[in-house]
């Protein structure tokens, strides 16, 4: 929806008052003004000056009516004593004049009384909230959730970037927690969804079309069965623009990262000879990580490191150099940059500490301009450097990595990097790549982003990060790559600093993780809970097949294992299929008397190997079918090793023949079945011993993307 000229000329009218007179709050009539600029419904109402104004605006609305306090220096009506209802008398209106203008004058003495607003009272119905804020991260959001009382007690409240379109406004109101109660619940009636839905789409676009309002809030809204009206609306302005970011093409990202993970030549500034210097070590790895590229150490004092000519300077390098690492102390960073741009080398990876992360702004400032005039992207300051394994590059001063393999991950913390490192090396995940951001000031996440999503090496991306510089750049690289493939992120901090200076329910709400929970979900990306998680997720996703379909099927050989798998089937938004009769009775013939058909597809424990390979291959050959849980019990019958085996060989045997579903086993026994868990994963089957909360987490994740990307297809 877009707002009409007539319509934004309006509320720039209001707007530029309010601001002429340094408010940053808009009155009653002025919220009602711009709320039917933008066809936002609201009750009739009009200001009383004085009590027989206020007689006789009630007789003209209708009684009963509302009144409350107007006045641009008091925001909070009620605490003010300003506010009255179901008033069903000229008496009763009169007096109520009387006594909210007496308690306004009371609360706030010095406060500008410009009379009180007579309204219609609202019809009731569901109380519902409708807002919009400014998001330090995500620039303009609108919030949905239930209102009252309601929304202060639960916080059930759903965040959108806006302007929201009519998809997302629908989406948001199946969003909370009690989207029920918007149905319709014992005898209720279900709300009008398409005028609550267009309600968040017109308040989301004012928002976005005007940079002024910072805050609206729209608490109570009434919403029925015939349509929605806001019995109050209020509106916070402000006069702080956002800061300019520099901003790149697509095509620029691509060409920088494209030089950066793929350099020809590389040059380390800072180069040592010295053991235990990060000079040394990142020129060691460049070498002994057999970079075919030409590698120029930099150091003014020596002629040549490890076996190589060494340069005075960066500028004395011959021919073109792609990326400069550097390893001397930050304060003479800004110095060689200086060169680094005059040598006309486009990527500086930026190792030393002492920037902004100690407190030295002013130090990072500098050298994010002297990139911005000199052309050239920063990867860090503050970062163990990076690594891309198809490229035989390590650039970092921690240890080697060259497994190559389809996950691409980042980190802000070299800590969580190191974390990372040791996961791909413990269960040989091979990757694409591994990089450190720090502190970010200028490559981010969504740069890689838009790297990663065109990298024919890349299969899945993961992310570790503790903020974004600009969440909507990221919620568009994320947008454009989902559907190619995952993109999972672990976002540390759970703070809610985002609502300390809100101004209204909206605001106060829009807590830094509620935000960011609801937008990275919008964009399509997987959230892990921690690292762990991100990790296992990164692990699994390239290993498991696409899904097209919901139907989940359970087979065990522990009735036990089978309730608590079904358990975390539904934790993970999953569904266990409804066994037809057909494949039930199918199901059936292979399992003893005492098992269970259904879903969980109880085998027993006691069963041969013959039943785990007949009743698997039916789960593989029904198409109605659309992926596996297997839940293996360790008995001498059927050990580990031979489950695994049977189990990988039937499952390849079905993809020679075109037939791929997604298959995750839980592994139960003694510690045979770690081994007989490895020998499963390299096979493309994700398992796992010891838990039934694992595999499920992994192929929830894998559905997670498959919706987002589109692909469900059944």
């Amino acid at each position: 929806m877009s707002a009409n000229g007539t319509a934004r000329s309006a509320v720039r009218a209001v707007l530029d008052t309010a601001l002429a007179e340094g408010r940053t709050a808009l009155t009653a009539p002025e919220g009602k003004a711009i709320s039917d600029a933008y066809g936002i419904p609201t009750p009739a109402e009009a200001l009383a000056e004085c009590s027989d104004d206020a007689v006789r605006l009630a007789d003209r609305i209708g009684f009963p009516v509302a009144m409350k306090i107007v006045s641009p220096d008091i925001l909070h009506k009620t605490d003010a004593g300003g506010v009255r209802i179901g008033l069903k008398s000229a008496a009763e209106v009169r007096g109520a004049f009387t006594s909210i203008v007496s308690n306004a004058r009371a609360y706030a003495p010095d406060a500008r009384i410009l009379g009180v607003q007579v309204q219609q009272m609202v019809p009731e119905g569901t109380e519902v909230l409708v807002g919009t804020v400014t998001d330090p991260t995500f620039g303009k959001i609108v919030a949905f959730g239930l209102g009252g009382v309601l929304v202060e007690v639960l916080g059930d409240v759903t965040f959108r970037l806006a302007p929201a379109t009519e998809d997302d406004a629908l989406s948001m109101l199946d969003g909370i927690r009690a989207a029920e109660v918007l149905r319709g619940v014992r005898g209720g009636k279900a709300v009008d969804r398409d005028a609550l839905a267009g309600l968040i789409v017109r308040v989301s676009t004012l928002a976005a079309d005007f940079p002024e309002i910072a805050e609206i809030d729209l608490n109570p809204v009434f919403a029925t069965e015939s349509g929605v009206m806001a019995a109050d609306v209020r509106v916070i302005l402000t006069t702080e623009a956002p800061a300019a970011r520099r901003t790149f093409t697509r095509e620029e990202i691509l060409n920088s990262m494209g030089r950066l993970m793929k350099p020809d030549s590389v040059a380390v500034i800072g180069a040592s000879n010295e053991p235990g210097k990060i000079g040394n070590s990142v020129m060691r790895n460049l070498i002994d990580g057999g970079f075919h590229g030409e590698i120029h150490p930099v150091n003014p004092k020596a002629d040549d490191i490890l076996g190589r000519k060494a340069y005075r300077s960066v500028t004395d390098v011959p021919g073109e150099v792609d990326v400069a690492v550097f390893a001397i102390p930050a304060a003479f960073v800004p110095a060689a940059l200086e060169e680094v741009g005059r040598k006309g080398i486009p990527n500086a990876v930026l190792i030393p500490s002492g920037f902004a992360e100690t407190g030295e702004h002013e130090l990072q400032d500098r050298i994010v301009r002297i990139a911005e005039e000199q052309g050239i992207r920063l990867l860090g300051p503050n970062i163990y450097g990076y690594y891309s394994t198809w490229h035989d590059l390590c650039a970092t001063f921690c240890t080697p990595y060259d497994v190559k393999g389809g996950v691409a991950l980042t980190s802000q913390s070299g800590g969580i990097g190191m974390a990372i490192l040791g996961f791909a090396r413990t269960t040989k995940t091979g990757v694409s790549a591994i990089v450190g951001l720090g502190n970010k000031s200028d490559l981010d996440e969504d740069d890689l982003l838009t790297w990663f999503g065109e990298d024919p090496h890349t299969e899945c991306i993961a992310m570790h990060l503790e903020d974004l510089k600009d969440g909507r750049a990221f919620v568009e690289a994320a947008r454009a790559t989902v559907p190619k493939k995952p993109v999972v992120v672990l976002k540390a901090g759970r703070t809610a600093a985002g609502a300390k200076a809100a101004g209204s329910h909206t605001g106060a709400l829009a807590g830094d993780d509620a935000v960011y929970d609801d937008i990275l979900r919008q964009a399509g990306v997987i959230r892990a809970p921690g690292l762990a998680d991100m990790l296992e997720y990164a692990r699994a996703l390239p290993v498991l097949p696409t899904p097209k379909g919901d139907n989940v099927v359970i087979i065990t050989g522990a009735g036990g294992s089978g309730v608590l798998l079904s358990d975390a089937i539904v934790d993970n938004g999953l569904r266990l299929m409804e066994i037809p009769d057909d494949l039930d009775a199918a199901f059936r013939k292979f399992i003893p008397p005492f098992g269970a058909a259904g879903n969980p597809v109880d085998i027993t424990g006691g069963e041969p190997p013959s039943t785990y390979e007949k009743t698997i291959r039916l789960g593989l050959e029904d198409p109605r079918i659309h992926a596996l849980v297997l839940g293996y019990w360790h008995t001498i019958v059927t050990p580990p090793m031979v489950f695994a085996e049977l189990t990988a060989r039937v499952v390849a045997e079905f993809r020679e023949r075109g037939i791929e579903k997604p298959v995750v086993a839980s592994l139960a026994g003694d510690t045979e079945v770690e081994e007989a868990c490895a020998y499963l994963y390299a096979r493309g089957v994700v398992a796992y011993p010891y838990t039934t909360e694992k595999p499920v987490e992994a192929l929830g994740a894998k559905y997670r993307w498959a919706r987002a990307a589109g692909l469900l297809t059944t």
